[in-house]
């Protein structure tokens, strides 16, 4: 694809998330920005929060990951199908119960003010390095296909990428992010089936023929139990890591449950919450099945698949697929490819934005104290450091990356969200009360004793862990908190 029309592409895109964006902030307040006045409706939610979730990570990463693993990543979407039953029934009700704005507040009311500051810190960290790995998705595409044909350097493309993103949520926030996300999912999942149906047809396959040869290839086993626990595809291990997962990286996360909470009531978020774990199984399996009728195509055309898989499906869609042989069907894979990559990442991106915004400005800056007037000026400024601090992490993973993205983000995520997992589950099923200056410290030293612990494990035994050192790292920090346990509160 030339540069000029992808760079035509990406004008006419965003023209359209600016204009959305005008139309949703006309007389925005503080209210709409974080909460959205609390009158989304369910279904808008729950469309958008495919977007979210996806992101540019799963679009790219998943489909060649499915080379090396073939559809054991769905077994850990098995596992996301409870961690998102846990959410709806156990900790919607509970920050609705509590009015909160930003969910960390539910740490004051049950430990102390440390624990609170505590809690929301580690969201910050966590959500600004996992953000900033998505959005780094999205750069590298530019980078491949606009910006660095025509002479523009990496970190000028990071800064464009940001700057588009803070233009169209500044003042809108989540009122605006929820149009913005329903939008960029329906070009997510056009791209994604757009791709699936030109490899059919040139395979020369029928819909039930497709199915019955993604069904017959070594790509579709789901399932792996031969193995044991030393196996990193392991169905226990991937099954329970990802409901954890899910757990923490969703529900004990102020990006996504701001969109819950920006619902009208308890029973529309949760009608909210089962839709959208049902979509998101579907999307998933769709990705997954993209991936093995990419590896198919591959193996039967003689195409070189590149080291790095998360390159194979960018490749195929915006250099082989834009072929002439190829003609108008490959010229709309390459088009709806580069909008949907795009549109993936910013869902994910532009929330994350948002919700670190929020969470900032109530839980450090108090907002809810000020005046209208000094809210807007304050939650304005966080906005801007916040887009000038995923710069500056994009251009340091961008120079340290050296494993597949979506490893990476649930590899990170393991270590920093350890420590919010065992707070919620201490502050929820627990009476006690801890002392709470202890908190800070608890939380800081819990990851370290996990990778210590991991380490020595692995040099003694020979067991490698995966994402279960997240359930390690929780159960450190409840163990913690339960030495510095007071008496029943």
């Amino acid at each position: 694809m030339s540069p000029l029309i992808a760079l035509s592409i990406l004008f006419i895109y965003f023209s359209i998330l600016i204009l959305i964006s005008i139309k949703t902030s006309k007389n925005a307040d503080s209210a709409s920005f974080f909460l959205a006045n609390k009158a989304a409706p369910w279904y808008l939610v729950a469309f958008g929060m495919i977007g979210t979730s996806i992101s540019g990570v799963t679009f790219v990463s998943v489909p060649g990951k499915v080379g090396a693993e073939s559809f054991g990543y769905f077994q850990m979407v098995l596992g996301f199908v409870l961690g998102y039953l846990f959410i709806g029934t156990v900790l919607m009700p509970l920050y609705y119960r509590l009015n909160l704005i930003s969910i960390y507040q539910f740490f004051q009311t049950r430990f102390g003010y440390w624990s609170y500051k505590t809690g929301s810190a580690i969201f910050l960290i966590s959500r600004t390095i996992g953000s900033a790995v998505r959005l780094y998705v999205a750069v590298s595409v530019l980078q491949m296909a606009i910006f660095g044909p025509i002479g523009i350097p990496f970190e000028l493309s990071v800064i464009f990428t940001i700057l588009l993103i803070w233009v169209y949520t500044f003042k809108g926030g989540v009122k605006t992010i929820l149009i913005t996300d329903t939008l960029q999912t329906f070009f997510l999942i056009a791209a994604l089936i757009t791709t699936i149906f030109l490899l059919k047809n040139q395979m020369g396959w029928g819909l039930t023929d497709m199915f019955t040869q993604i069904g017959a290839s070594d790509y579709s086993k789901i399932f792996h139990f031969d193995q044991g626990w030393s196996d990193k595809q392991n169905f226990f291990k991937l099954f329970i890591s990802g409901m954890f997962i899910t757990i923490v990286m969703t529900g004990m996360d102020q990006d996504l449950m701001q969109k819950n909470l920006s619902c009208k009531n308890i029973k529309e978020a949760q009608k909210n919450m089962l839709w959208f774990t049902v979509t998101l199984v579907v999307v998933n399996l769709l990705f997954l099945s993209l991936g093995a009728m990419l590896f198919l195509y591959a193996n039967k055309t003689g195409i070189q698949v590149p080291a790095n898989s998360d390159e194979f499906y960018p490749m195929m869609a915006l250099e082989i697929f834009n072929g002439p042989e190829f003609g108008i069907a490959g010229m709309l894979v390459g088009i709806t490819f580069l909008i949907g990559i795009t549109a993936a990442t910013y869902a994910s991106s532009d929330s994350a934005l948002t919700a670190l915004t929020t969470a900032f400005s109530v839980d450090f800056m108090n907002v809810q104290q000020k005046t209208e007037e000094e809210t807007i000026k304050i939650k304005n400024r966080v906005h801007v450091g916040f887009s000038i601090v995923f710069v500056i992490v994009i251009l340091i993973f961008h120079a340290l990356n050296s494993t597949d993205l979506i490893t990476a983000i649930y590899k990170i995520a393991s270590y920093t969200y350890g420590p919010l997992l065992g707070l919620f589950a201490f502050g929820i099923f627990s009476k006690k009360a801890v002392w709470d200056k202890a908190v800070p410290y608890i939380c800081f030293a819990s990851p370290v004793i996990t990778y210590l612990l991991e380490q020595a494990i692995q040099k003694g035994t020979g067991y490698k862990f995966g994402f279960e050192n997240l359930l390690l790292n929780g159960l450190i920090t409840i163990l913690g908190l339960a030495l510095f346990g007071k008496k029943e509160k």
